[in-house]
């Protein structure tokens, strides 16, 4: 058995930023929509409870397995949506300062998993220890990508549509250098896993809010419904196929890993 297919998290193929996209966006809305109707406190709360008992349960598997993969990701972006928009509401704390704080974070994980496992590469997570610093990145990552989105949302005045297209422009940015082989596939993967959550985040609030603020008026619920359906969708095929080797479907798009690497 080669060490891609002990893997415990997926492939970044192409299906991957797709669910990981729709992950963000559903995790924005749904977080909106349950703060917004139900006392927050116990909301988060109970959320933060329902977001340790799938992670327990992902670690526990010790392997892939899709559905228990995209549920744990699926709270991260709930929970980790509700979280930020906590340091900064209920803590007053500035997104320019959470910003830099979330990403100074980011990068002392990054930092311990490196010295801790000598690389950051997500087809190594084959161990307990790999696992719970991927996960711990992984969180990271949607907090400071989220904190990210409302600094840029609240200074630069783009709006939700606007601030899609920015996003859409930095992936970009990102493929074309990973294309160029400018950036690595390791620096390429994270940094792709960090704007994909305001990206993400950016579509669901255009199309979730009203007209008077920038967006279309299909309301937080609706979003977060149509969302979560199209990723029990995808993640249903993913599952189907999931009992085939890994290295058996082909893993398109420049920030896949080039052999060897």
């Amino acid at each position: 058995m080669n060490r891609q297919s002990r893997s415990r998290v997926p492939e970044p193929t192409a299906s991957f930023w797709v669910v990981k996209v729709l992950t963000t966006g559903m995790g924005e809305a749904v977080s909106d929509f349950l703060v917004t109707r139900f006392d927050p406190v116990p909301t988060v709360l109970l959320t933060a409870l329902v977001f340790v008992v799938v992670l327990g349960a992902q670690l526990r598997l010790r392997r892939y397995v899709p559905a228990m993969y995209w549920a744990a990701v699926s709270m991260v972006a709930i929970f980790g949506t509700m979280a930020a928009d906590v340091v900064h509401v209920a803590l007053g704390i500035p997104y320019a300062v959470s910003t830099p704080v979330f990403l100074l974070a980011l990068a002392v994980v990054f930092v311990v998993w490196h010295r801790a496992e000598g690389s950051v590469d997500v087809h190594d997570v084959t161990t307990d220890r790999r696992e719970l610093l991927y996960w711990a990145a992984v969180i990271t990552t949607f907090a400071a990508g989220t904190a990210a989105g409302d600094l840029l949302a609240s200074t630069a005045d783009l709006g939700y549509l606007g601030g899609a297209f920015f996003f859409a422009a930095v992936m970009a940015v990102i493929l074309g250098l990973r294309s160029a082989r400018l950036a690595g596939p390791v620096v390429g993967f994270w940094a792709a896993y960090v704007v994909t959550r305001p990206l993400g985040a950016s579509i669901a609030d255009w199309l979730g809010v009203e007209p008077g603020r920038g967006g279309l008026g299909w309301g937080s619920g609706t979003v977060g419904g149509i969302t979560l359906v199209l990723i029990v969708l995808l993640v249903s095929a993913l599952s189907v196929g999931a009992g085939l080797p890994r290295g058996s479907s082909v893993s398109n798009g420049p920030l896949r890993r080039e052999s060897g690497t």
